[in-house]
């Protein structure tokens, strides 16, 4: 189960956002991709950040009691975002997913540019199918 790596569930085409985006495009990029948390990343495609729905709620609720519509995604998003690498055990991450509350992990190559994301969903689709592929009984 260990041979079991992120780069085989990983998703290629996440929703990314850049640090000069406004908070109100941010909003629309998750409402058309129902993600819900993508990297940031500058324009040479390093991770730089991490963005979450609940990030772009609470500046949105802002906007709405202060009138007025500043926020960047700079602003707002986590700067210290946790990531994993490609190659990295899927059974590891999943224990790293208990213990940590990202939904959502960037997936960054050892230089640091992103590669796409992986979700609880899609650890769980991993672990799921190596079972049913072992027999496994839960």
């Amino acid at each position: 189960m260990e041979s079991i790596q992120v780069k085989d569930y990983l998703n290629q085409y996440p929703v990314t956002f850049t640090p000069e985006m406004g908070v109100a495009e941010a909003s629309l990029r998750f409402l058309k991709t129902k993600q819900i948390g993508g990297p940031v990343i500058d324009s040479d495609n390093k991770l730089v950040g991490f963005l979450s729905e609940s990030d772009v709620l609470k500046a949105m609720l802002a906007t709405i009691y202060h009138n007025e519509h500043t926020a960047t995604v700079a602003d707002v998003m986590f700067s210290e975002a946790l990531s994993v690498k490609p190659y990295d055990s899927i059974v590891e991450l999943a224990q790293s997913m208990l213990e940590n509350k990202p939904k959502v992990y960037p997936v960054v190559d050892d230089a640091g540019l992103l590669v796409g994301t992986i979700s609880r969903n899609d650890v769980l689709m991993a672990i799921d199918k190596h079972m049913r592929q072992n027999n496994f009984q839960p």
